[in-house]
């Protein structure tokens, strides 16, 4: 059930009516359900029960320090990309132990801090980043417990901006290279490898990619083994999606059947990675009509929400419901409208050509499943403060980010002294 729904004509998150919430903190803002994320999570965590399948939530899907609390609570580890999140998972209060430490460009200090930290398994991605951990982990005494992650040069069937295990990917390490790998890993001092990693993507409705990377991880585990190294660990990464639109909701108990069909058998702790699963449909984003606008064949709906807050639509022509929040208000009749932000770019808009009904200006309005990559992607252009985010838990909400202030980002920057004006330029 969703958590978001109309209540006597207002939309409520959970118990909380959005209007109030609005009058409280103002607009644009982002709000959250906790008992969406529990339930997402306790469903995911049910369908693997008995594979003996831990779960990491992937924090880069959405970064705030309640929502990382909230599934810390239900068991989740962490899954992290830089040491920013690093910090995060560990503000959250995730263990050390319980983070993987993920991502192609990870730097030397990045690395020293996340050893000192104690992080559990740092996911490495190249030769090069082998030897920097290694030459790290040395030099500060540790070792370090690494993980391969691999491309299975596997389809994932979704976006091209999204899809990571194809060999034209950035990502990973071409998985008949792995004896190689594990072979210069056992061969360093200050690692230790005995892990598989593999992530095939983003968004996936469909879980049959899912069996042919598996099977994949499977061939070389037993290859690996055959070598002499040890593998106990698989890291089998994230990637299911949820619906926009009309998507298919992915079948959890399919999912589970792939897992247990083709590495459960393998006598290893195994490990995966939801994070647009767990928390794509439990926020959405709450914001005011400010003009209409009348063109030739359609209507422009101007909100006080811009592509800094969510550039979803325009960076991935990523579809999101919208809903008035008090339909009771909508003054007309449906017809072709863009829904567009006051950022100056033909780009800013959350939906274009979209059947909607005709909204008076103050009228708000709910952009839907917009929990997952919409914050955590939000910037400052046109010197615009990003949005506040709330979290509702049953019939009480609080602030769990502050809206920004202009004084916020004034202050980040300084004028040199040579622009005093007391001196022209060379």
């Amino acid at each position: 059930m969703s958590a978001f729904t109309h209540r006597d004509g207002i939309l409520h998150a959970d118990g909380v009516a959005i209007p109030a919430i609005a009058e409280a903190v103002g607009t644009p803002f982002y709000c959250y359900s906790r008992s969406a994320l529990v339930e997402r999570y306790r469903n995911f965590d049910a369908a693997l029960a008995g594979l003996g399948v831990d779960i990491f939530y992937a924090i880069k899907a959405n970064s705030n320090l309640a929502v990382i609390r909230a599934l810390a609570l239900e068991g989740a580890g962490a899954d992290v990309v830089s040491i920013g999140e690093v910090r995060r998972a560990l503000a959250a209060g995730v263990a050390a132990e319980r983070i993987l430490f993920a991502g192609v460009g990870k730097t030397q200090d990045e690395m020293a801090q996340a050893l000192e930290a104690g992080v559990g398994q740092f996911n490495v991605e190249s030769e090069s980043e082998l030897r920097a951990l290694s030459e790290v982990a040395n030099r500060l005494g540790h070792e370090a417990t690494v993980g391969l992650r691999v491309n299975p040069d596997v389809d994932a069937k979704t976006h091209a901006k999204i899809t990571t295990g194809r060999k034209e990917n950035k990502f990973g390490v071409d998985i008949e290279r792995a004896p190689e790998f594990f072979d210069l890993a056992s061969n360093l001092p200050g690692t230790q490898a005995s892990s598989l990693s593999v992530h095939i993507g983003s968004q996936l409705t469909q879980v049959s990619p899912f069996r042919e990377a598996y099977g994949r991880l499977r061939e070389m585990t037993l290859t690996l083994r055959q070598a002499g190294h040890v593998v106990d660990h698989l890291d089998l990464g994230g990637g299911l999606g949820i619906v926009y639109e009309n998507e298919d909701e992915p079948d959890l108990s399919s999912y589970a059947r792939i897992v247990r069909e083709t590495v459960s058998d393998l006598d290893c702790r195994l490990s995966v990675e939801p994070g647009r699963f767990l928390v794509g449909n439990a926020g959405i984003l709450v914001a005011k009509v400010v003009y209409v606008k009348y063109g030739g064949e359609r209507r422009f709906v101007i909100v006080d929400g811009a592509m800094n807050d969510l550039i979803r639509p325009t960076l991935y022509n990523a579809h999101h419901d919208i809903v008035p929040v008090e339909p009771q208000r909508v003054a007309g009749p449906t017809g072709l409208t863009d829904i567009v932000g006051p950022i100056c770019e033909s780009g800013d808009y959350f939906a274009q050509a979209r059947d909607f009904p005709d909204m008076p200006e103050g009228a708000l309005l709910a952009i839907l499943s917009a929990g997952a990559y919409s914050s955590v992607m939000a910037s400052n252009y046109n010197s615009r403060p990003m949005a506040p985010e709330v979290m509702v838990d049953g019939d009480r909400f609080e602030v769990v980010r502050r809206r920004q202030s202009m004084e916020d980002l004034l202050a980040l920057e300084s004028l040199p002294d040579w622009l005093d004006g007391s001196q022209a330029a060379d």
